[in-house]
């Protein structure tokens, strides 16, 4: 079976620095960090009271009435702003597509954490007066929110949800690209979504000592790959691409931002929340990614990497991204955005491939901020792309995202 190519005709986001993704790259590029002090609940018992937050998101903006608002959770809400813009963006005729060929597939790691959240500590300070929301249920499920889009715009082809942590949307968005590819849809509304920053959020990862306790220094919190890194700093919200399939979208003369590659699943069958030593799950995912893609290590120009902030995780990707570029590692320029935007966890994959598209079609390759101190255990000779963006052609760019259970998810992105 001949297998059709799948290319990004829309995109749309809102982040800790963007609400729409014209803004997010113009933040990118400049090297802005989200990070400031928690105002979504009172932090100032916790031993991190700080995180990337979506400032002054109205959903009515995006077009969400308050009656739909309300019977969302935040993480909807940021899926459904950001689909609103992602299908606008595409140009999609929606009145006359079918509708039948159209999915929606969107990764949150969490889901609606928030509302799971106050409808405990309701139960809890009324006495145990076990009188719930019926809208509980559907506001918590991490795949409501593939379902609001679907019925935002009527898709009633495959619609579902990935879960796998933080490669949660860039498995959403290779399904997506293999159901596209296989013939099983033409469009496919897909990416990731995530609202984590709540009580049980930032002190459930306190207590496994993953975030960073910087407290005195959000702004410069962040920092992959620097001597001092102290853990990653929690973000929220979302990133949507409108995917088709290639003749689909040159037929009704659409605008191709990119071209999706290829991509490659592994686990590490090997810890709960630590990565693998020896790096063979994140090995062998890079390589699977560039055989499906038909590509060697010398065509890739950039590599936006999990990157999080924490000791073990960034040396463990540097290694596996030497051991499977070899010499060619020292041609790419690598970086990670999560610096500015923080650890979206199940979404950050998706904001980050817009990321990897930006460097694609704006020929910039945003930055790692916050570098201060070179660690002995990282090639010094590798290009971080340390606080200040660079001026690059990309022909292909790739994503690494590597959740918590071992799950490894890498996707290739090229120019159309």
């Amino acid at each position: 079976m001949e297998l059709k190519r799948v290319v990004v005709t829309g995109m749309g986001t809102v982040n800790p620095i963007g609400h729409s993704v014209d803004e997010f790259f113009r933040n990118l590029d400049a090297g802005v960090s989200g990070a400031g002090p928690i105002t979504r609940f009172d932090a100032s018992l916790f031993k991190t009271r700080f995180a990337c937050e979506v400032k002054d998101f109205e959903p009515m903006e995006f077009g969400i009435d308050l009656k739909t608002s309300r019977k969302q959770d935040r993480f909807s809400r940021f899926a459904l702003a950001a689909a609103i813009q992602a299908v606008e963006d595409s140009g999609l005729d929606m009145e006359n597509e079918d509708k039948t060929r159209m999915g929606v597939v969107v990764g949150s790691g969490i889901g609606g954490l928030e509302s799971l959240n106050g409808e405990i500590m309701g139960y809890c300070e009324s006495g145990k007066n076990p009188r719930y929301s019926p809208l509980l249920i559907p506001k918590m499920i991490i795949n409501i929110a593939s379902g609001w889009i679907a019925i935002r715009f009527g898709c009633s082809g495959p619609n579902y949800a990935t879960a796998s942590a933080c490669a949660s949307s860039i498995h959403a968005i290779s399904d997506s690209f293999n159901l596209i590819r296989l013939g099983k849809a033409d469009v496919m509304i897909t990416g990731g979504s995530e609202a984590p920053i709540s009580e049980p959020g930032v002190s459930g990862f306190n207590s496994s000592q993953a975030l960073s306790t910087r407290n005195d220094d959000p702004a410069g919190a962040c920092r992959p790959f620097d001597a001092g890194r102290d853990g990653f700093v929690m973000g929220e919200g979302a990133g949507i691409f409108v995917l088709e399939e290639m003749e689909h979208a040159l037929k009704r003369g659409a605008r191709i931002y990119a071209e999706v590659a290829g991509s490659g699943m592994t686990c590490d069958a090997y810890h709960i929340t630590a990565p693998e030593p020896g790096g063979d799950g994140a090995v062998r995912v890079m390589k699977l990614a560039l055989e499906d893609a038909g590509m060697t290590p010398s065509d890739i120009d950039y590599i936006n990497a999990h990157g999080t902030s924490t000791p073990l995780g960034d040396v463990s990707e540097l290694k596996a991204v030497q051991a499977v570029f070899g010499n060619a590692a020292y041609d790419l320029n690598i970086s990670s955005t999560k610096s500015m935007h923080g650890h979206l966890l199940g979404g950050s994959g998706a904001i980050e491939s817009l990321a990897c598209i930006h460097a694609i079609r704006d020929s910039i390759i945003p930055p790692t901020i916050n570098f201060h101190e070179e660690d002995s255990g990282i090639d010094n000779k590798l290009n971080l792309t340390l606080n200040v963006a660079q001026k690059r052609e990309v022909r292909a760019a790739m994503k690494n995202s590597f959740g918590f259970g071992g799950h490894n998810a890498c996707i290739i992105y090229k120019k159309f």
